[in-house]
């Protein structure tokens, strides 16, 4: 079963989540804050990171550069989960390795999952599923 750490500090969007990818079946972790979620992602690498960015202790930018710089974890595939809508916070989290930026307020917690299936199922960013 795949394991899914949410690294997300608003506890309404946490529990939402978590709701939504128990419900698909995955294993799920909460952090509610990027160190917290650095230090679970360390102790038990998960499968996928949902990774906010506006969070306390450490933001997830910082934390998705910390991930990729460590050897045990920059394999995992971190899916950006954020309000943050500009086109450069977007391109700066995808250049430092994230494999997708999810505005929240664009997709609904199903329209998400959705996604992290698609992610996990092989694709990357740039493939497109065939119909």
């Amino acid at each position: 079963m795949a394991r899914i750490l949410i690294v997300e500090d608003d506890p309404l969007m946490s529990r939402m989540y978590q709701k939504i990818f128990t419900f698909e079946s995955y294993e799920v972790e909460m952090a509610g804050d990027g160190q917290e979620g650095l230090d679970k992602a360390r102790e038990k690498p998960p499968t996928l990171i949902l990774l906010d960015v506006m969070m306390p202790k450490l933001n997830g930018l910082q934390v998705l550069e910390k991930l990729k710089e460590d050897p045990k974890t920059k394999a995992i595939p971190v899916v950006m989960l954020t309000n943050l809508a500009g086109q450069q916070d977007a391109e700066g989290a995808l250049a430092k390795g994230a494999i997708k930026y999810i505005i929240k307020s664009e997709h609904d917690p199903k329209e998400v999952a959705d996604m992290v299936k698609e992610i996990l199922a092989g694709y990357t960013r740039d493939d497109v599923p065939s119909a």
